[in-house]
């Protein structure tokens, strides 16, 4: 894998949870809370200026189960973005489940405040970051 800096972002309607890979260990990032689109989107375009991304990997439910409005959501999202980089979309499918199911041994309050601040958004993020990676190692980029 090579030295770009890869950002990843679960995107949701309340928060985006976000995680960035450093010599190969994925590490979630403080999340992003939304007040409104714009906001959101400023905020992470602001972010992957800051920190010179140069893909930025984006968790995409796959379309089924009535998840096609949020498909479509994530995209118009993500055109709100001043990015020029390379944008890569990812299965997001069961991170959110998987990054609560690594919490396992917290208490149900404990969990639970995680979920409200974004923390477990930011753990779906290195979920779909791993994934990414493991993808981009089987291509050989």
């Amino acid at each position: 894998m090579s030295s770009k800096i890869i950002l990843a972002c679960d995107i949701g309607l309340k928060r985006i949870g976000l995680a960035t890979c450093i010599d190969s260990l994925c590490l979630p990032l403080p999340p992003i809370l939304r007040k409104n689109r714009e906001q959101a989107s400023e905020e992470l375009s602001n972010l992957l200026r800051k920190r010179e991304v140069a893909v930025l990997v984006v968790g995409m439910p796959d379309g089924e189960n009535g998840e096609h409005a949020m498909k479509k959501r994530i995209e118009h999202f993500v055109s709100l973005l001043s990015f020029g980089g390379e944008i890569v979309y990812v299965d997001e499918g069961l991170s959110s489940k998987m990054a609560f199911e690594s919490l396992g041994e917290l208490s149900k309050k404990e969990r639970g405040r995680k979920s409200k601040n974004g923390e477990l958004d930011s753990l779906a993020a290195v979920i779909i970051l791993e994934r990414y990676l493991q993808q981009a190692t089987k291509e050989g980029k």
